[in-house]
């Protein structure tokens, strides 16, 4: 089946595009009040917003209670790559609200599932922690990542000059020489459990945002047989276009499944990671809602946008980490800068950019729920 983009104009991308986690988090409630929507707010009592205010995961639900198809779109699991889900839910939202078709099946559409990332403009939690490697069965233990310990210094400089970066890419060209670029990636990306202080660290339990959204999950898709899961993320994948990340096993039902959604040559892409292989991903999303909805049949993705390149990207996921726990004093010019540097490699304000991703994202949706209300 596939999905086609709609064009999108200024106008609708400037109303679905928000400049902060207050505005996005406003649109979306209007959006959800327009469109009839029931709503269920969660909020976090563990951390606060840059202006002190109170930080929530918002979620809108509309269509029959107990219906057994649902579709579930997830918004700023990543932080500041929320704008983009923020964004498509508002569209969807809007959409239903002035008389777009929508199948009889249920729809959840949770907001800034971490909504502290989303306020601060950083990719993890309160804590530190990469949501989307959170989602490992704790009772089973923390899964180990060793090659991680030997490049820690080098991917986590605590001092920003010129020469410390330089010293730690050559640090890092270095490791990749002698162990290879899909060790690289995977040892980066998929997750560890050792460094409370690192990149991609999956914490020491579940998160707020973890907890929450299991309380989603069973208070709002109970009943539902299968659930169509959208968990909306930027940076990976060509600039402006969407790349996907079906977390079904290949070759499988759910995999097949995805592929007749969003075209085969979508799903099954190899692309994203500069030519190495799919990292091992451990505790995510995903894995977090076929656990909490047991009772169904779980077919989604990690839906990504392209932004900026992967030394680009990386260099960002530095500063972000640096920016927390880093030399620099509350002060310091460069933390301004660097905090807009991370803005702009998880959500651009290039108009043009964001037109293209709405576009995507609004056929993506539309098709996703065609394909949900075809799912026999």
């Amino acid at each position: 089946m596939g999905f086609v983009a709609q064009p999108v104009s200024e106008a609708l991308a400037g109303a679905c595009f928000a400049p902060d986690y207050a505005s996005a988090r406003a649109r979306f409630l209007a959006a959800a009040a327009r469109a009839g929507a029931r709503l269920d707010v969660f909020v976090n009592d563990a951390a606060v917003a840059p202006d002190g205010g109170s930080l929530t995961t918002d979620v809108a639900v509309l269509g029959p209670d107990r219906a057994d198809r649902a579709l579930l779109l997830v918004s700023g699991t990543h932080g500041p790559e929320g704008f983009v889900g923020s964004a498509a839910q508002v569209a969807l939202l809007d959409a239903i609200a002035t008389g777009a078709p929508v199948p009889p099946v249920r729809v959840v559409l949770v907001h800034a599932i971490n909504p502290y990332g989303f306020a601060h403009i950083t990719r993890t939690t309160e804590n530190n922690v990469d949501l989307n490697r959170n989602f490992i069965d704790w009772s089973a233990g923390a899964p180990g990542n060793p090659a991680y310990v030997e490049l820690h210094a080098a991917l986590c400089p605590s001092v920003w000059t010129p020469e410390a970066l330089a010293a730690a890419d050559a640090a890092r060209i270095d490791w990749i020489g002698r162990n290879g670029q899909d060790a690289f990636v995977d040892m980066t990306s998929r997750g560890q459990y050792t460094h409370a202080d690192g990149l991609n660290y999956g914490g020491i339990g579940p998160e707020w945002s973890n907890r929450t959204l299991e309380a989603i999950v069973r208070r709002h898709l109970s009943s539902a047989g299968r659930i169509a899961l959208i968990d909306w993320h930027t940076a990976l994948g060509e600039r402006g276009q969407p790349f996907f990340l079906c977390f079904n096993e290949p070759g499988g039902p759910g995999w097949e499944r995805a592929g007749d959604w969003w075209g085969r040559e979508q799903v099954e892409t190899r692309g994203g990671f500069g030519g190495a292989a799919r990292p091992k991903y451990t505790g995510l999303l995903f894995h977090g809602v076929q656990r909490y909805a047991a009772q169904a049949d779980v077919t989604g993705a990690v839906i990504e946008f392209g932004t900026v390149d992967m030394d680009d990207a990386r260099r960002a996921l530095q500063a972000d980490r640096w920016l927390r726990f880093g030399d620099a004093a509350a002060a310091d010019p460069r933390r301004a800068a660097l905090r807009e540097q991370v803005r702009e490699a998880f959500s651009p304000q290039s108009l043009d950019w964001q037109r293209s991703v709405l576009g995507h994202a609004i056929g993506i949706q539309h098709a996703t729920l065609a394909g949900l209300a075809a799912w026999r």
